[in-house]
């Protein structure tokens, strides 16, 4: 007969055994599943997101029913959210990033060599850290960006002809700009060197500009996020860029210190990125439309003089001496002293002395990744493709102009 400490001591046994057969599944599970609920969760976005990739540049359908239907649903949620800031949400993360990444890694090294029982531990939240940013990078360079390169174009799009023009027929349009800019350049204000005084805003009178548009072209309508001032925009001008079109907060952002009769189109310009219209040469093009056919005075002023810089440009790359003084003759000189006073702004980037940053290093690595991520996502001549704008301009005011008459 067991006596009671016997059965105690029995019971003991039979719970012990019991619990180590409980666990012995929980173990089998966990050497099934040895990877993480988070980095599953990373690397499923990152492939899909690598996935979505792949379907955008083999479709261009799916990339055009992407930018319809499923990149508005971006622009109505995380752009109104960071449109409620009053500052560069964008700003704020790059600062993050050229800042906290360092730290952060430094951080690491010093709690590595601080915590010698828990370096294993440390480097699992910080891996965990950079998984996440990278995850953050990848998913939101693709749905913000890439997947856009691959949509047919804006001619397509709208209905826009794309035919091949004679030089006769870009003077002609080069002739009409200069005469509407010269009537534009007298209703503006002016100081004492002639040089425009811009009383317009760079937000309201941009979003109200880019909606009307929307009543002619495919997803121009809808929500505006509100464009914003770079406050480090000097450094902008050291990269020679005047907007940036910011896929991680969903921004328009523009440089601030530049001559201020180029804000409206780059605004513009930045704000045509943010409806979906990723490519350059379309973006400059929607720009200069809603400027000119704005109620703003200034705006008007600002998009002539926009589109006259790549029509002359591009004049100007077979015209002879001859050609070229006739063509320049033609311009008033309140618009002369606005070209001056732009090119006079750049020039004094260039030989600004005690800066952060070596101007011409910023200026050149600037170029060379915008020419580089063009060519990556599809666009083969890279920055050369802005002066196809004018293109865009003679298909549209030649050619639609005479199918609609």
């Amino acid at each position: 007969m067991q006596t009671l400490t016997e059965k105690t001591a029995a019971d003991a046994v039979q719970e012990e055994a019991c619990e180590q057969k409980a666990q012995q599944p929980s173990e089998k599970k966990k050497r099934k599943f040895p990877l993480s609920i988070q980095l599953c969760v990373a690397l499923g976005l990152i492939l899909g997101a690598v996935l979505l990739e792949v379907i955008a540049v083999n479709s261009t359908a799916f990339s055009d029913w992407y930018r319809a239907h499923i990149y508005p649903i971006w622009v109505n949620t995380y752009g109104r959210l960071t449109s409620l800031f009053p500052f560069s949400v964008g700003e704020i993360l790059i600062m993050i990033a050229v800042f906290g990444i360092p730290a952060s890694l430094i951080a690491l090294i010093a709690l590595l060599i601080i915590k010698k029982g828990k370096r294993k531990k440390v480097g699992k939240v910080f891996g965990y850290v950079y998984l996440w940013i990278v995850t953050f990078v990848v998913v939101v360079q693709v749905n913000n960006c890439f997947v856009l390169y691959r949509t047919s174009n804006f001619a397509k799009t709208n209905g826009i002809p794309e035919n091949q023009h004679t030089n006769e027929q870009l003077e002609m349009l080069g002739d009409a700009i200069v005469v509407q800019l010269n009537e534009a350049a007298e209703k503006v204000e002016r100081d004492s060197e002639n040089r425009i005084v811009m009383k317009c805003d760079y937000d309201e009178t941009a979003k109200k500009a880019m909606k009307a548009l929307g009543k002619e072209f495919k997803n121009l309508d809808g929500y505006y996020v509100t464009p914003k001032p770079i406050t480090c925009s000097f450094l902008m001008s050291q990269m020679n860029l005047t907007g940036i079109y910011f896929p991680f907060s969903m921004e328009a952002n523009y440089n601030n210190d530049c001559y201020k009769a180029k804000l409206p189109c780059t605004v513009c310009h930045e704000l045509a990125h943010t409806r979906g219209y990723i490519q350059e040469d379309e973006a400059t093009f929607i720009a200069v439309l809603a400027c000119i056919r704005s109620d703003d005075a200034y705006y008007r002023y600002a998009g002539c003089l926009t589109a006259l810089t790549y029509v002359r440009n591009k004049i100007f790359d077979y015209a002879d001496d001859d050609k070229k003084a006739e063509f320049d003759s033609k311009i008033s000189d309140k618009v002369w002293a606005d070209i001056d006073a732009n090119r006079e702004y750049w020039d004094s980037v260039k030989e600004k002395e005690d800066t952060v940053f070596d101007t011409e290093t910023v200026s050149k690595l600037s170029s060379d990744f915008v020419d580089s991520n063009l060519k990556l996502n599809g666009v083969e001549d890279g920055s050369k493709s802005y002066g196809r704008m004018v293109d865009l301009m003679l298909n549209y005011f030649i050619d639609k102009k005479s199918d609609r008459s």
